[in-house]
C-alpha cells in the first residue's frame, strides 16, 4: 500500500486527486497496465474503499466520491491522506433484485439496456447496487426503467 497526501480538485461534478507519478508506475507494473481503468484499493482519511484510477484529458485520476470521503463535492481544496494499491480481485456487480423483477417487467427497457455498452449496464446497475434506503432504490429502479424507455434522465445522462 502507498500512501500521499493530495489536494481534493474537481472537473466538472467531479471531485478527483492525482496519484503521484512514481506510485501510478508502481500500479501500472503491478497491474501490467497502463490504459484503460485499473481496479485500485486503499483507504481515505482512513476509511477503506475500492474505486477504479481512470485516464481523462490526459490525466490519471482517483475520483473522490461520497461512498469514499462525506461530502467531497464541498470539500475541494481539503487537503486528505490517501492509501492506494493496485486490487486484482474481481468485481462483479450484481443487479439489484428490484431492478431485475423491473427488466422482467417491461422487455423493451430490457432490450435497451442490453444494448448499451457493457460500461453503460454496469453504471446502471452499480449505481441502484449500492443505493441504501429501500424509497431510493425504487424511485431509481423507477428512473431507470424511465430512462431506457427513453422518458427520462438518469445518473446525468440524456436518454439512450
Amino acid at each position: 500500500m502507498r500512501k500521499f497526501k493530495a489536494k481534493i480538485e474537481i472537473i466538472g461534478i467531479n471531485p478527483f486527486v492525482f496519484v503521484p507519478l512514481e506510485i501510478l508506475n508502481t500500479i501500472f507494473e503491478e497491474s501490467d497496465k497502463n490504459k484503460g481503468i485499473i481496479p485500485v484499493r486503499g483507504t481515505v482519511n482512513g476509511k477503506q474503499y475500492q474505486q477504479t484510477l481512470l485516464r481523462y484529458s490526459g490525466e490519471w485520476r482517483l475520483y473522490i466520491n461520497m461512498v469514499m470521503l462525506k461530502d467531497s463535492p464541498k470539500r475541494i481544496g481539503e487537503l486528505i491522506e490517501v492509501e492506494i494499491e493496485f486490487d486484482p480481485n474481481e468485481r462483479t456487480v450484481v443487479p439489484h433484485p428490484k431492478l431485475t423483477k423491473a427488466f422482467k417487467e417491461n422487455k423493451e427497457a430490457f432490450k435497451v439496456f442490453e444494448g448499451l455498452t457493457p460500461s453503460s449496464q454496469k453504471e446502471i446497475v452499480k449505481y441502484i447496487s449500492f443505493l441504501k434506503t429501500e424509497a431510493s432504490i425504487d424511485m431509481n429502479v423507477k428512473r431507470a426503467i424511465n430512462y431506457l424507455l427513453g422518458n427520462e434522465r438518469f445518473i446525468g445522462r440524456d436518454t439512450p
